[in-house]
């Protein structure tokens, strides 16, 4: 089975993250190509650098031309410019090129929709440019997924409701950059399971856009619930929240080095260059010499309401909306109701973090007067996807791993749609190009 391991000894951002997807393989082609399907102004820097001997990449997300600064730097240079604002003309301004710390992520940038004049982004807005972004369905729940986590968090810190969350614009674009990036790449190394170490998160104070908050700040903490971490040596933010999230959504278990045959190796840079003590996340990807024979089980939430008053095509658009709005999975079951009348039962499976947002869709959208909720395990096998190309075009196929081997396979129903489409070719003679083409390169 393909593992990957990520040792958070100096923590985690979201743009080490990324650097050490490059250095352990992940085309910086494919993020560039991802930010251009976004269609936001951003662009990447990527070199090579060293902290404490160690070679590492470093890549910096620059928002309309300008590099973000670590949370700390950036409102320090905030209060700054509004104290001696008069002074600019003087050549008061900072001078970006000497290095900073872990990039802010967006942290600082997330506002309640009253909090500020300048636009912002909210998370129904962010979820509308990722689902149109070229990108893979599996990158899009991905990305959605991690940017909800942190809403999720912002939320319960702030006691607001997750809708009211709202990403000032240039944070947002950092944001969007640095967690549909991470989805690509980790869908591009085809890894079937990714475990994390303990994470050093740091300590002290930072500031933030809401004061100054102790390490690890509040939504950073909310969302690392249930994993080992520690503070070490170094009193500074070492975990972002961005950084956090990643965690949060792509690590099936946490613990010391797991036994691999490792085949590639990851460094990704923080800005920081500590004294004695490096800076960087590591990646390490191989395989395992024994499959890892337990299954991650994780909990959901089932949502169930019982309709015999309302059209088939409102039940249709209630589907659809649910899975929009962060659905694992909705379906209809038909049901005989009182007064011997035919009905459908809705049933609405989430993460429970998404429970009130689609409790709430369900009450406005449909004619129910109660929503039944329980919670439920879910046992899940490690999925992952591999391209093959028809004469129509390329077709991505999921494969399911089961110890290691792969127990099921299918063609993505959507890219051979629209092939079919595409090419006036019925839609069965895709699917099945597609596995006999699959079938033929596992069997050499």
């Amino acid at each position: 089975m393909r593992i990957a391991y990520l040792e958070c000894f100096s923590g985690i951002s979201g743009d080490m993250f990324l650097a050490a997807l490059v250095d352990a393989g992940v085309s910086p082609d494919l993020f560039r190509q991802t930010i251009a399907a976004l269609g936001v102004d951003a662009q990447l820097e990527i070199s090579r650098t060293e902290r404490s001997g160690i070679s590492a990449v470093k890549l910096d997300v620059l928002v309309a031309g300008e590099k973000e600064l670590p949370r700390e730097e950036f409102f320090e240079k905030k209060e700054h410019a509004a104290g001696h604002s008069h002074h600019q003309a003087h050549g008061h301004e900072h001078d970006h090129s000497h290095e900073h710390g872990h990039s802010p992520d967006h942290h600082e940038h997330i506002h309640h929709e009253h909090s500020d004049e300048h636009h912002h982004r909210g998370l129904k807005e962010i979820r509308e440019i990722i689902q149109r972004a070229t990108i893979s369905a599996t990158a899009k729940q991905r990305a959605v997924a991690i940017f909800e986590a942190l809403g999720a968090a912002e939320a319960r810190v702030h006691n607001i409701d997750i809708e009211r969350i709202h990403f000032h614009e240039v944070g947002a674009v950092d944001a969007i950059v640095d967690i549909v990036c991470a989805a690509v790449g980790i869908e591009a190394l085809g890894v079937d399971e990714w475990v994390c170490s303990p994470l050093n998160v740091g300590g002290g104070m930072v500031k933030c856009a809401h004061g100054t908050f102790p390490v690890p700040a509040p939504a950073t903490l909310d969302l690392l619930k249930n994993v080992p971490i520690y503070s070490g040596e170094i009193q500074k933010e070492l975990v972002t929240p961005t950084g956090a999230a990643i965690v949060h959504v792509l690590a099936t278990r946490f613990g010391t080095f797991p036994q691999m045959k490792t085949h590639k190796i990851g460094y990704g840079a923080g800005s920081r260059d500590f004294k004695d003590f490096p800076n960087v996340l590591r990646l390490t990807i191989g395989e395992t010499a024994e499959a890892h024979t337990s299954i991650p089980v994780e909990t959901v939430a089932i949502l169930e309401a019982n309709l015999d008053d309302m059209t088939p095509q409102v039940f249709g658009y209630v589907m659809e909306h649910a899975l929009q709005d962060g659905a694992l999975d909705v379906y209809g079951t038909a049901v005989q109701m009182k007064k011997n009348r035919p009905g459908m039962l809705l049933s609405v499976l989430c993460r429970p973090e998404d429970e009130a947002r689609l409790t709430k869709l369900i009450f406005s959208e449909t004619t129910t007067l109660g929503v039944r909720v329980r919670k439920e395990a879910r046992a899940t096998l490690a999925r992952r996807h591999v391209s093959v190309n028809t004469k129509w075009g390329a077709v991505r196929v999921k494969l399911a791993n089961l110890n290691g081997s792969v127990s099921n396979y299918a063609p993505e129903y959507e890219d051979c749609r629209i092939i079919a489409e595409q090419h006036h070719v019925p839609l069965k003679a895709v699917l099945q190009e597609a596995i006999r083409l699959y079938l033929e390169s596992e069997n050499g």
